[in-house]
């Protein structure tokens, strides 16, 4: 960092001028990406997906919670860990205040987890979150969505994340998926994303890819191995 080419206010200004361009053309760009994403083909969810909620057993069309819209974001937190992931953690500090917001443009907001609703729940308690967060237990869903991978897949190579082969020995990784329903209660899958699709949803990142040292994370053997449980920082 230290040797950082230092310039005049004059040349600092025409640098960022430049920068400047870049990112309008990369804005015009996304703003064409996410018209075809909008613009993609759907296909009509035709399975009945069960999940346990505070509410009782709701079905995938109970939760759009009287909206046309939905985003479920797949939170990794398998039905025998203790905890949920730590990176999907770091995602989940940004849903709080976002509900509100999405609520006024017809969007209901949820995740969901294999995990049992009890843990789902010690955790938003512990740490503070309040946005809808149900079980999907061990039925079809996780695992029709891709976020969840049977054994018997991973070792027959079978397994599929990110729309692609998957070798690694995980049985849960992150993902959204985005679903609507029409005035007669169908509801169609529209989009899902995984991996480093994730990224435009975590405010953190963002602010992390404007500071001079970035993300930071080149010299570490996994990107996010630096990532705690926000309560953790500073833990020995």
């Amino acid at each position: 960092m230290t040797e950082h080419r230092i310039v005049s206010s004059q040349e600092w200004l025409a640098a960022r001028r430049q920068l400047l361009a870049r990112e309008k053309a990369f804005t015009r760009e996304r703003d064409a990406l996410s018209e075809a994403r909008r613009n993609l083909p759907w296909e009509k969810v035709t399975k009945d997906y069960r999940f346990d909620t505070p509410a009782g057993r709701q079905s995938l069309a109970d939760i759009f919670a009287g909206r046309s819209q939905l985003v479920i974001y797949h939170f990794m937190f398998a039905p025998d860990w203790e905890n949920g992931c730590k990176s999907c953690s770091f995602w989940a500090d940004n849903f709080n205040g976002l509900q509100p917001h999405l609520a006024a443009r017809d969007v209901t907001m949820v995740a969901v987890s294999r995990a049992p609703l009890v843990k789902l729940q010690a955790a938003a308690k512990r740490f503070g979150w309040s946005f809808p967060w149900f079980s999907a237990g061990d039925g079809d869903f996780n695992y029709d969505f891709q976020v969840s991978l049977r054994p018997e897949d991973l070792a027959s190579g079978r397994a599929v994340y990110n729309y692609m082969p998957f070798t690694r020995q995980m049985t849960d990784l992150p993902g959204i998926s985005v679903f609507f329903k029409d005035e007669d209660g169908a509801v169609y899958h529209t989009y899902s994303t995984y991996a480093r699709g994730l990224d435009m949803m975590n405010a953190a990142y963002h602010y992390l890819d404007l500071v001079p040292k970035g993300r930071d994370e080149a010299a570490l053997d996994f990107s996010m191995s630096w990532v705690r449980h926000r309560d953790q920082y500073g833990a020995a």
